[in-house]
């Protein structure tokens, strides 16, 4: 779980599960490349950056702006060793039949589309400098459908069926692509939405955060394509 001398990417930095994250990273001597859709955003969450933090606001749905990061990362640190790809969104919704495309898309470009940018800007670095390792963050309800979580399920389940691909894919050139699987992750904007919930039973970010480290690290390089579940209790 040693990080000393390796560039760490993680998009979706400035939220909750980013800023848990970048905090675990960061005391295991990674340097850091942090993305977020808006540089106030990145601002309010890390202050300004330094010698070993990259804050590079970035959106996710424009490839070339991804290159463009990855690009900055490279001439910052000459590598990145980890992905981590936390940016995504969920929604509730209306029965499949009556999912507005509008809404199809919207779930799809935030838990797809932001990986697949990732995935094109920073493998061919990763194969290039002979490895690296990328973790995904998938959902638990991508294991089966629910009423009314149709597109979210869906999009979710996608993220679990690429990095099964990409992990096939990539395992014998040297990167380990792996995906947690949380519930519900203890959130504010996850307790003021459900007031009457016992957010005990939920997933800390920081707890959360130290099974992507795990992943990510070398204590894992035996695991490919793993889908690991992160429940809490409940």
């Amino acid at each position: 779980m040693d990080f000393e001398g390796r560039c760490v990417m993680v998009s979706g930095a400035s939220g909750n599960l980013g800023r848990a994250l970048a905090r675990v990273f960061a005391a295991r001597g990674a340097r850091l490349v942090l993305l977020g859709s808006r540089a106030e955003s990145l601002a309010r969450a890390f202050g300004s950056g330094d010698e070993r933090r990259l804050l590079v606001p970035a959106d996710l749905l424009d490839a070339r702006q991804v290159e463009a990061a990855a690009a900055a990362a490279i001439g910052r640190y000459g590598r990145i060793d980890v992905l981590c790809n936390l940016a995504g969104g969920f929604g509730m919704g209306p029965a499949v039949h009556e999912t507005p495309p509008a809404d199809w898309d919207h779930l799809m470009n935030l838990n797809v589309r932001t990986l697949l940018h990732t995935a094109h800007a920073i493998v061919p670095r990763m194969l290039a400098a002979g490895g690296g390792r990328i973790v995904n963050v998938g959902a638990y309800a991508a294991r089966a459908g629910a009423a009314g979580m149709g597109a979210y399920a869906a999009s979710k389940a996608a993220v679990l069926r690429l990095t099964e691909s990409m992990s096939a894919e990539l395992r014998e050139r040297g990167i380990n692509v792996n995906c947690v699987l949380p519930t519900i992750i203890d959130t504010p904007e996850n307790r003021a939405a459900m007031p009457t919930a016992d957010p005990a039973r939920w997933v800390a970010p920081a707890d959360l955060a130290e099974v992507i480290a795990f992943l990510a690290s070398d204590a894992a390089r035996a695991v490919h394509g793993a889908a690991l579940p992160v429940t809490g209790l409940s």
